[in-house]
């Protein structure tokens, strides 16, 4: 079967949340079908991986974004009734393409990654013919639509609002209302809708009790990949304990979330571990992250080759997010590397089976910070979690498991 796969960032190297589970989408699916990847790519340097998407795809087009003017593109988006997100993402030259292969291939599954580029496909002249007067035409005269949207952006936006200050927190509450009732569109036409955990499809069901075809295709981890020891590669020297986040750290969530960290939560572990070090690795640090750098007990690494090494030396992985939706990469790769694991109950709600027993769980500084001390003072306890947490992700978490729902999909 021929599949049209659209994502809004060119899915390598799969080095963060979003490029991580779309990959592995195309990873697997290209051992069954023949792929054909329409993508956009936010940094020029990402162009370089063209060759390493061609092992999956037989067709790619890579179009570009340019995040600070299209930013400004996108303002314009409400004025149409468009998310923001809609104009961000969209690039003519990759529209043309899409265009181009809808009328020269039959495809049988057209799947979207990331809600906005549904754009793609409502923009495009074979939709109408798909959907004459509004009418569903049979699967049979047109391919299987299938939307991953991994968990629910609007809502992430109306999180958003509510902690940032005047005029932003009205600009992202009317994001959250355009890109839900955009959401709603995606649902009543597209055939599947694709979410990342019960939590999520649950959230989806409150916000629009009329939803549709709705799966839960939970991610996985390469868990053989980060059970990996590899003695070459360097080691920050180890002078005292150490705590570790790792993410794309332009986020504005990380960002948030490591700041909260550093300003009440880890000035309480210091009170009992003067010495301790927290490192925050990960690329593009925000410039408020890059000031955290000038405690000399934190380290700001920016981008790093391989993220092992880091989790190797860490006696416990923080990741104190009060901003998330869906299933946290950074947790099941956290657990993937045997390491005790502090968080909070926001980056834990999209993982939909018991971890109690692998990760501690805290939603206060103080909280959160005895939690930490509890683990360095008790490292047979420590060591405990962190076996219960690579079992944990090995049962659940598993790519190949997980991605037959998506086939699934396509199939059924």
């Amino acid at each position: 079967m021929k599949i049209l796969y659209i994502a809004h960032r060119i899915p390598y190297p799969p080095n963060k949340g979003d490029k991580i589970r779309s990959f592995n989408e195309i990873k697997y699916l290209s051992e069954f079908h023949e792929i054909h990847l329409a993508a956009l790519v936010d940094n020029p340097d990402d162009y370089q991986y063209e060759k390493d998407l061609q092992k999956y795809c037989t067709k790619i087009c890579l179009a570009s974004i340019h995040p600070r003017t299209d930013r400004i593109k996108s303002l314009l988006s409400p004025i149409c009734g468009k998310p923001l997100s809609v104009g961000y993402f969209y690039s003519g030259t990759l529209q043309k393409k899409i265009k181009q292969w809808l009328s020269q291939y039959s495809y049988g599954a057209v799947i979207c990654f990331s809600s906005p580029v549904a754009e793609y496909l409502f923009a495009s002249p074979v939709w109408k013919s798909w959907f004459p007067d509004g009418r569903r035409k049979t699967k049979k005269q047109r391919p299987k639509l299938i939307m991953d949207f991994c968990d629910l952006d609007s809502d992430k936006w109306r999180q958003y609002s509510d902690k940032s200050l005047f005029p932003f927190n009205l600009l992202y509450r009317l994001e959250y209302k355009f890109l839900l009732a955009y959401e709603k569109k995606i649902n009543r036409t597209f055939d599947r809708s694709v979410f990342i955990s019960r939590q999520e499809a649950e959230l989806f069901y409150t916000l629009y009790p009329k939803a549709r075809s709705v799966c839960i295709i939970p991610n996985g981890v390469d868990h053989d990949y980060f059970l990996f020891r590899n003695s070459d590669l360097p080691v920050p020297e180890k002078k005292g304990p150490i705590l570790l986040f790792t993410g794309a750290m332009d986020y504005y969530a990380n960002a948030d979330g490591v700041c909260w960290f550093c300003e009440e939560i880890f000035p309480l572990i210091r009170m009992c571990y003067s010495n301790a070090r927290f490192y925050i690795v990960g690329s593009k640090p925000h410039p408020k992250v890059k000031d955290l750098g000038k405690n000399p007990h934190v380290h700001v690494t920016g981008f790093v080759e391989d993220i092992r090494p880091y989790y190797e030396m860490a006696d416990i992985s923080v990741i104190p997010l009060r901003i998330a939706r869906g299933v946290q990469n950074k947790v099941l790769e956290a657990m993937s590397m045997g390491k005790a694991i502090v968080t909070t109950p926001t980056a834990v709600q999209g993982i939909s089976f018991d971890c109690s027993n692998a990760v501690q769980v805290a939603d206060t500084p103080s909280d959160f910070a005895e939690s930490v001390l509890f683990f360095l003072e008790n490292e047979t306890i420590r060591q405990k979690y962190g076996n219960n947490a690579r079992g944990f992700v090995k049962k659940y978490y598993d790519w190949q498991q997980n991605m037959q729902h998506l086939e699934e999909c396509i199939r059924g």
